[in-house]
């Protein structure tokens, strides 16, 4: 069960722990996003989950009381203490902590032989797109419902063409689709945001694509010229002219910009690179 602001506050006051605005530290406590996270999910008995920041605990106690086996990475070291004493009894042995950066542990310390598991997390803003590029490995969560600020939303979901598309909407689109999302109030939180939140599910697609190093370091270096175009940026790779040329079969060209480029044709850039590497035999 959620608590209210005021056992939220009292609870901290108690722990003598003040919320972190650096780290993104918003506490959940509204039981009916707790439900409404785990519905998305679908989450069923035995399931293993990873949660990014469990904070006091909220989101993690509803997923262990629904059966599951959680992952959790915390990075606070005052709240892993309070999550290691004060979660129940019955429930701590399916509660695998792990205290370090999300960035750096994106899978909470979770066996990478796993090969079935889900994310439900309340993401921290500032570790948002550098946690989901971190994750975009294999083996990949089934399905991920992520508690983020609406304009981080945007951007992950955002189109070719519109401002907000960039890197990150090209290599999340490349292995999830959005299966929903839900408006979250700010009122849902404490200390309150400054910003609006929202639930965003995502689900694998049947063949997900996960982009090469080389070619997702390409593209994030494109995306920081995006108003050039995308023939005067690539005009000295010799190696993707051939990929350049090819632009029209996508419904681009060599003047199009980087945020004009659909999916489809940087999934293509990214073939030609991974190819082009195996090739060399540079292939770590």
């Amino acid at each position: 069960m959620a608590l209210s602001p005021s056992q939220t506050r009292a609870l901290l006051a108690s722990l003598g722990h003040h919320p972190r605005k650096r780290l993104g530290q918003n506490f959940l406590i509204d039981g009916n996003i707790v439900r409404k996270s785990l519905r998305l999910a679908e989450i069923d008995e035995g399931e293993t989950v990873v949660e990014i920041g469990p904070g006091l605990g909220t989101l993690t106690q509803a997923l262990l009381k629904a059966g599951c086996l959680v992952h959790a990475v915390e990075v606070d070291p005052v709240l892993c203490a309070f999550l290691r004493e004060h979660l129940e009894p019955e429930c701590r042995h399916r509660l695998h902590l792990f205290e370090g950066d999300a960035v750096r542990h994106p899978r909470a310390g979770l066996p990478h032989r796993t090969e079935s598991f889900k994310v439900v997390a309340n993401l921290p803003y500032a570790i948002t797109t550098p946690w989901l590029e971190a994750v975009l490995q294999p083996p990949l969560p089934s399905q991920m419902v992520l508690m983020m600020q609406k304009e981080a939303a945007d951007r992950i979901t955002a189109q070719p063409g519109g401002k907000t598309y960039g890197a990150i909407s090209i290599f999340v689109a490349a292995a999830y689709e959005k299966a929903g999302v839900h408006n979250v109030a700010r009122s849902c939180f404490y200390p309150v945001p400054g910003v609006d939140s929202i639930l965003l599910h995502l689900r694998r697609r049947p063949e997900p694509v996960l982009f090469h190093p080389a070619a997702r370091d390409l593209i994030r270096r494109l995306f920081t010229q995006r108003r050039k175009q995308i023939g005067s940026l690539l005009a000295k790779e010799a190696s993707l002219q051939d990929w350049l040329d090819r632009l029209p079969e996508f419904g681009a060209s060599r003047t199009s910009r980087p945020e004009g480029i659909p999916f489809e044709a940087w999934r293509e850039l990214n073939r030609v690179m991974a190819n082009q590497i195996r090739s060399s035999g540079s292939e770590p």
